[in-house]
């Protein structure tokens, strides 16, 4: 197996306890390190005993503390650890891994790239014909041309109302338009290829035609995706980052189209019905990291990738709200990270808001702290707004005018 290496982003020893006792740590070591401070977490998983004791000498060697976890997530026959150390001391460990056969090369590059992304994160994303510039947050606005999503005022069946929908997008601001043929929503029954065929490539068409703003298609068919793209799609929005359709990536990598990947659980009509995890931004990651490397292998380049983490799709409420707490931890894939969390379900729930029509502030509170997380790109139903908090947010967060 390929060793899995990802952050672990703490906010104080009582995080750190509870990631220690997660990972399999023993009580003695958690009260040894209890109230020490680690500005990096670094856990590398699945790697062979040989592996394991030359990272853990080098890391030592660095001035960092090496965390042995057990059991292994990969077998018996592999185990992982936790690299706890300040920034420099993990810059220093990755010089020394560096060196020609000290380590396997797809971890160096990995503890190499999430480093880099803590302080150069991707500063573009390719689409079809058009490259997306990340030097501030971008709103990608969601055109459903569905009878059922999950919002009623989304809901724009009629070819004519998608247009005058999509043309209302672009005069807000949108950055991109997501358009879908397929509720997503949690219980939605799928719809057939044909079905969502004639609902969304006729949008794409005269779309295309009228507006200058890139367009992307919500799709998991790799039908719907060669035909989007063939009539002017810049991007695919597979739910299922390539899990359902087997054919998805190459057809993606054909079209020369950019690509979002997201984590879920099973389809809409079960995703809810399994939302328990033992570590749950562990799982994200190491799915959109397959995600990612599947991509790779059919030929789509680095910078036409993107990754979202999926919230409400085979998640609690509170397995949403860990998402927001730990988005951080999603940089260490060295992707832009697209946020859809518009009106959902867990914004109620947090708010006592049975009706999707009443999350508009909750939807911007969760886009400026996504801002304050770094997310670059936010998918959502109201344009203008979105756009105005995570602009307030950005300038924050830099601290300068636009």
């Amino acid at each position: 197996m390929i060793p899995a290496v990802r952050q672990i982003v703490l906010d104080g020893p009582a995080r750190l306890n509870r990631e220690l006792a997660r990972f399999g740590i023993g009580a003695a070591e958690i009260e040894q390190l209890a109230g020490r401070a680690f500005p990096l977490l670094v856990k590398v998983a699945d790697l062979s005993p040989e592996v394991a004791d030359h990272l853990a000498s080098l890391m030592r060697q660095a001035g960092g503390e090496v965390l042995v976890l057990q059991p292994a997530s990969g077998g018996p026959e592999l185990c992982g650890l936790l690299l706890c150390g300040p920034e420099q001391t993990l810059r220093q460990l990755c010089r020394s891994c560096s060196r020609p056969n000290v380590l396997p090369v797809a971890l160096v590059a990995d503890l190499h790239r999430l480093l880099e992304s803590r302080i150069h994160p991707p500063g573009f994303l390719e689409g079809r014909s058009c490259r997306l510039c990340l030097d501030r947050p971008l709103i990608m606005g969601i055109l459903n041309v569905t009878p059922d999503s999950f919002y009623p005022d989304s809901r724009h069946l009629a070819t004519e109302n998608a247009l005058h929908r999509g043309r209302q997008l672009a005069a807000e601001g949108a950055d991109l338009i997501d358009v879908g043929g397929e509720s997503t929503r949690p219980g939605a029954a799928p719809v057939s290829l044909q079905e969502e065929l004639d609902r969304v490539i006729p949008v794409v068409e005269r779309l295309r035609r009228e507006l200058d703003c890139p367009l992307s298609v919500d799709t998991c068919k790799s039908g719907v995706a060669r035909a989007a793209i063939a009539a002017g799609a810049d991007f695919i929005n597979d739910i299922s980052g390539l899990r359902f359709d087997a054919d998805m990536a190459e057809v993606v990598a054909q079209g020369r189209a950019g690509l979002f990947l997201m984590h879920t659980r099973g389809r809409p009509d079960s995703m809810q019905q399994d939302t328990s995890y033992a570590d749950l931004l562990g799982e994200i990651v190491g799915y959109l990291r397959a995600g990612l490397e599947q991509a790779a292998r059919a030929g789509i380049p680095e910078d036409r990738l993107a990754v979202d983490p999926g919230i409400g799709f085979g998640k609690s409420s509170s397995g949403n709200l860990e998402i927001m707490h730990r988005l951080a931890e999603l940089h260490g894939l060295g992707r832009p990270i697209l946020l859809g969390t518009s009106r959902k379900a867990f914004i109620g729930r947090v708010l006592d808001q049975k009706d999707p029509g009443q999350r508009l502030v909750g939807t911007l509170a969760t886009v400026a702290l996504g801002v304050a997380a770094g997310v670059q790109i936010f998918r959502v139903h109201d344009v203008r707004p979105a756009r105005e908090a995570a602009l307030m947010a950005w300038a924050v967060r830099r601290q300068e005018l636009p």
